[in-house]
């Protein structure tokens, strides 16, 4: 039987809104440098921003929660300019803190 995941607690953000502009900022690079910069990935990196910022000042700190709302509220995202889907970039977020707490993202068991 395999062992359970352990939930990823974030620590509490101090100011939320410079979280949420280091957030913005690293994820509008990571879009850029994943394919082919676009224009709408500004908007992407912002709006994924706003809802991280969101659901950081409401008490989540559970990365998996986290990751759930970014999926759920970037639906509405019209990403039909993009290459990127509301899954891609939560999986980036998420990605982009924990290497921000130091653990680093693996892709498959060992």
């Amino acid at each position: 039987m395999s062992t359970p995941i352990s939930p990823i607690q974030l620590p509490p953000c101090g100011d939320c809104t410079a979280d949420a502009a280091w957030l913005e900022q690293a994820l509008l690079n990571w879009l850029n440098t994943e394919y082919v910069p676009e224009a709408v990935n500004r908007a992407i990196a912002q709006q994924a921003a706003q809802v991280y910022r969101r659901q950081r000042l409401e008490g989540e700190h559970d990365l998996g929660g986290i990751l759930l709302a970014l999926v759920t509220e970037l639906q509405e995202f019209d990403f039909s300019q993009s290459f990127y889907s509301e899954f891609a970039v939560a999986n980036a977020v998420s990605d982009l803190l924990l290497r921000r707490l130091g653990i680093e993202p693996c892709c498959g068991a060992g």
